[in-house]
C-alpha cells in the first residue's frame, strides 16, 4: 500500500529549490498553482516535512520535477512524531506571541458608571449553567397557573445546575444562552484568561472574538470570510497563516465567539453562513458561541445549547464581597464591613423584591454601586427598579455602543415601558405570573393601537406591528419578558411586573381607580404594588385615607372583633410607658391573640410603630409579656403533663424580677404559689393534685391576672374570624408601611392616620 504522505529527501529540496528559482514564482503562486487555499504545503514540501502524496505529486509536476527522483518516504511512526512535535512548538509559540492580546481583550472588565476598568480575576465569580434552557420545557398553563407568589421562580429552580467550567470539559461545542446581564460575556473572558494562563486547556491557543466586530468589518469591507478574520488576529503578532491553519487543523484552537444577538440583523444569515462553515472545516477544535436566550433561533450542528444560572445566594454574597473589596478601596467604613452591611441588609424580609433583582449580575453590579453612594438601599425601592429597567431597556446596550435592530424602534423609552406596565397591570390584577404567548400578543397590539395618534406618521404604522414580533424582540433585545416554557411567557423578574403595575396605577390615579385598588388591601400579593403606589403617587392622602376606610371595614361588621380592639385602646390608654400608642396597642393586640393564629405574639407591627419598643422587664410591657406566658403555660397542663412542667411552672410564676409589680399583686400570686403541692412528692401524687385542684388553680391564676391588669381574656373567635383577625392585622402593618413610604404626605396627615391604627371605630 502506497504511503499517505511523502516528503522530499535532500538532494530533492535542493533540486526542487533551484527549479523553483527558474520559474521566477512565489510559494504563493505556486500554492495556487497546485489548487491550495494556503502556502503552509508549499513550506512544508520546501523544508523536508511530510506532505500529502498527492500535493507532493501536484507540485513536482509544477515544476517540471519526477516526483519519484524527488521524495523519500518517511515511516509513519516518524512523520507522526514530527507532526507531533511541529504542532506543539507552533501552539506554544502562538500562545506566547498572542498572550498579551488576549490578556488585553479579556483581563479587564468596564462596568456601568464605574470610572475605571477592574480586574477580572478581582470580580469573578463562578457560574453555573442549566442544561435545559427554558424553550426545551414543555408545561401547559394548568401545570404553573395555579403557582403562587412565592413559587414564581419555582420551575427555573427545578433545572439542575452544574459548573460552567465542567460543561467545558463535557462539551467541546457549547452554544451558551443566558437573560441580558447574565454574565455570557465576562464568562467568556474567565475561559480565555484562564487558558492564557496555562489554567485551563494549556495545549490549546486561545481566540476571543466579538461577533458584532466581525460583522461590522465584514459589512464595511463588503467581504464575509470569518476564517481570513482569525488569520488576520493572528497576523499582526507574527503569526503566520498556514501557521493558524495548522492550528485549527489539528484541532488546538480554543474559540470563543461572543454576543451573536449582537450582529445587526442584516448581517445575521451570512454572519451564521460564516460561523458553520468554520466550524464544520475545524470540526476538531472546541468552540464556544454565546447569545442571548431569545435570540437562539440558530442551530449548529454539533453544539450543546446551555443556559447561564441566575445567581444562587452563595454567588450573590461571594460577588459582593469581591465588588466592594474592588471597587470600594480606602472607603470608610472598610470594604468587608460595607459588603457585611450589604448582605445583611439584602437579608432582610423587607427586601425580597431586591433579593431577587439581584440574581442577574448586571443589576447586582448596579445595586452595589447604589448601596457604596449611601450605605444601604434606595429609600425609594421604586428608584431602583426604575434604574433597572433603563439599564435593561436602553443604557446597557447603548454603554456598549450596540444597536438592536427593535422592530418597535419608534417607540421612545417611556412609551416602552407604558407598553410593558399595560401587559403587566392587567396579567397582575387577573393573579396571573404566567401567561399563553397569544395573550400577551393581543395585549401588546391592543397598547400600540392606542399610541397617541398626533405623532409622526411613521409612529402611526405600530398599529399594523404583529404582537408576535414584539414580543418577540422584548424578550431578545431587554430580557423583561421570557419565555419560560414553550409559549408560557411571564416577567422575567416578579419585582418588575410589581413595579410595572404600580406604575400604571400611578400615571392613571383618580378616585375610581384607586378606590379599586385599596379592594386589595388584606391581599399580601398586592403588598409591594401598594408600596410603591405609596412611593410614587405625588400626593398621597387622599390613597392612605381610602386604605384606612378599607382596612377599618374589615373589623366593623365583626362585633367581637370591635370588643377586643375596645378593650386593647383601654389597655394602652392605662399604661404607662413612652411609647407611640400605636405601637402599644400592636403589642397588646398581637399578645392576647390565641396561641395558634400565626400573628399571636409577633411584635412586627409594634416595632414597625415604634423602633424603641422592647418588652424588658422594666417595663408595664415586660411585665404583661410574663404573665401571659404564665397563663399560656398553665393552660397547656393537664394531670399527665403536671409532673413533667412542674418546674416550667415555677419558672413562670417567678416575678421577683419585676420592680415595679405592685405589692397587691406580688402577694396574690405568691400566695397562689404557695398552693401547689411540695415538688418532691411522687408522680402519682402531683397528678392526683392538678386532677382534683387544678382547673381551680388556673381560674384563679386567671382572676388574678384580670384583676390586677385586665389581661387574660379568653377571646373565643371562630375560624373566619381568625382569618379575619390576620387580614385586619396584615392590613394595618400595610398602611403603616405605606405611611412611612410617603414622602410626600403632611407630617400632621401621617401623625393623625397613624394614631388611628388598631383602634375600634368609634374611635377611629
Amino acid at each position: 500500500m502506497a504511503k499517505r504522505s511523502l516528503r522530499a529527501s535532500e538532494e530533492g529540496i535542493r533540486r526542487a529549490k533551484r527549479a523553483f528559482s527558474l520559474k521566477g514564482w512565489t510559494q504563493e503562486y505556486l500554492s495556487a498553482q497546485v489548487g491550495l487555499h494556503t502556502r503552509q504545503p508549499i513550506w512544508r514540501f520546501f523544508t523536508g516535512r511530510p506532505v500529502d502524496r498527492h500535493v507532493f505529486i501536484e507540485i513536482c509536476f509544477n515544476l517540471d520535477l519526477d516526483p519519484e527522483d524527488i521524495a523519500t518516504e518517511p515511516a509513519a511512526e516518524e512523520t507522526t512524531k514530527e507532526i507531533a512535535v511541529d504542532v506543539d512548538a507552533l501552539v506554544a509559540r502562538a500562545r506566547s506571541q498572542h498572550a498579551e492580546k488576549i490578556q488585553n481583550q479579556c483581563g479587564t472588565l468596564r462596568l456601568l458608571d464605574i470610572a475605571r476598568p477592574v480586574e477580572l480575576d478581582d470580580l469573578y465569580v463562578d457560574v453555573n449553567i442549566l442544561e435545559e434552557t427554558s424553550n426545551q420545557i414543555w408545561l401547559d398553563m394548568s401545570d404553573i397557573e395555579n403557582l403562587g407568589h412565592r413559587e414564581f421562580e419555582r420551575i427555573g429552580q427545578k433545572r439542575e445546575r452544574q459548573p460552567a467550567l465542567q460543561a467545558l470539559e463535557d462539551y467541546t461545542k457549547l452554544f451558551v444562552l443566558g437573560k441580558p446581564g447574565a454574565g455570557k460575556t465576562t464568562f467568556l473572558q474567565f475561559i480565555a484568561v484562564q487558558c492564557n494562563l496555562g489554567h485551563f486547556k494549556p495545549n490549546q491557543v486561545p481566540i476571543f472574538i466579538r461577533l458584532k466586530d466581525f460583522a461590522e468589518e465584514a459589512r464595511d469591507t463588503e467581504k464575509f470570510d470569518f476564517l481570513n478574520y482569525v488569520y488576520q488576529e493572528f497576523g499582526d503578532y507574527g503569526i503566520s497563516q498556514p501557521d493558524v491553519e495548522t492550528i485549527l487543523s489539528q484541532g488546538r484552537g480554543l474559540i470563543l465567539l461572543d454576543g451573536l444577538d449582537e450582529v445587526q440583523e442584516a448581517d445575521h444569515e451570512e454572519t451564521i453562513k460564516q460561523l458553520r462553515k468554520f466550524s464544520s472545516k475545524f470540526f476538531k477544535n472546541q468552540i464556544v458561541i454565546t447569545c442571548r436566550i431569545a435570540a437562539s433561533q440558530y442551530r449548529f450542528q454539533g453544539f450543546t445549547e446551555v443556559e447561564i444560572a441566575d445567581f444562587s445566594q452563595p454567588q450573590i454574597e461571594k460577588f459582593v464581597q469581591k465588588w466592594f473589596a474592588a471597587l470600594a478601596r480606602n472607603a470608610s467604613p472598610t470594604e468587608e464591613d460595607r459588603a457585611a452591611q450589604f448582605i445583611e441588609k439584602l437579608n432582610l424580609p423587607e427586601n425580597q423584591p431586591i433579593r431577587e433583582l439581584v440574581s442577574i449580575p448586571l443589576l447586582l453590579s448596579l445595586t452595589c454601586l447604589g448601596f457604596q453612594a449611601k450605605g444601604d438601599f434606595p429609600t425609594k425601592r421604586s428608584e431602583l427598579y426604575k434604574q433597572g429597567l433603563q439599564l435593561l431597556l436602553s443604557r446597557w446596550d447603548e454603554a456598549r455602543g450596540i444597536k438592536r435592530d427593535d422592530i418597535y424602534r419608534n417607540l421612545s423609552l417611556s412609551e416602552k415601558i407604558e407598553l410593558l406596565a399595560q401587559v403587566a397591570s392587567i396579567m397582575f390584577t387577573k393573579g396571573n405570573y404566567f401567561f399563553e404567548a397569544s395573550k400577551v400578543q393581543q395585549l401588546i397590539e391592543d397598547c400600540l393601537s392606542n399610541v397617541d395618534q398626533r405623532k409622526t406618521p411613521s409612529l402611526g404604522s405600530n398599529q399594523q406591528l404583529d404582537g408576535n414580533a414584539v414580543l418577540k424582540s422584548i424578550e431578545a433585545q431587554h430580557g423583561i419578558l421570557i419565555e419560560r416554557a414553550r409559549g408560557i411567557y411571564s416577567f422575567s423578574h416578579l419585582t418588575f411586573q410589581e413595579y410595572l403595575t404600580a406604575k400604571k396605577i400611578v400615571s392613571t390615579a383618580n378616585s375610581a381607580s384607586l378606590e379599586q385598588l385599596v379592594e386589595h388591601v388584606a391581599e399580601r400579593r398586592w403588598q409591594e404594588v401598594f408600596l410603591l403606589v405609596a412611593e410614587m403617587l405625588p400626593n398621597t392622602g387622599d390613597f392612605l385615607q381610602l386604605m384606612k376606610q378599607r382596612v377599618d371595614a374589615i373589623a366593623a361588621a365583626d362585633e367581637q372583633l370591635q370588643q377586643l380592639l375596645t378593650w386593647i385602646d383601654q389597655k394602652t390608654s392605662m399604661a404607662d410607658c413612652s411609647y407611640h400608642q400605636t405601637a402599644i396597642r400592636a403589642f397588646y393586640f398581637t399578645l392576647t391573640l390565641p396561641p395558634d393564629l400565626p400573628i399571636a405574639s409577633d411584635l412586627a407591627l409594634a416595632m414597625a410603630a415604634d423602633s424603641q419598643l422592647v418588652a424588658d422587664p422594666s417595663s408595664e410591657l415586660g411585665l404583661d409579656l410574663a404573665l401571659n406566658y404564665a397563663l399560656a403555660v398553665v393552660r397547656t397542663v393537664n394531670a399527665t403533663l403536671f409532673f413533667n412542667r412542674y418546674d416550667s411552672l415555677l419558672l413562670a410564676l417567678d416575678f421577683n424580677h419585676f420592680p415595679q409589680l405592685e405589692p397587691a399583686l406580688k402577694v396574690s400570686l405568691q400566695t397562689l404559689t404557695e398552693q401547689l403541692p411540695d415538688r418532691s412528692e411522687d408522680r402519682e401524687a402531683l397528678e392526683a393534685w392538678w386532677q382534683t385542684h387544678g382547673q381551680s388553680w388556673t381560674e384563679q391564676l386567671t382572676q388574678i391576672v384580670l384583676d390586677h391588669r385586665t389581661l387574660g381574656h379568653q377571646w373565643q373567635f371562630t375560624p373566619p374570624q381568625k382569618e379575619r383577625l390576620k387580614q385586619y392585622y396584615d392590613a394595618n402593618q400595610l398602611l403603616l408601611a405605606c405611611l412611612d413610604k410617603s414622602s410626600q404626605l403632611e407630617a400632621e396627615t401621617r401623625d393623625r392616620l397613624k394614631e388611628t391604627i388598631l383602634r375600634p371605630i368609634a374611635k377611629g
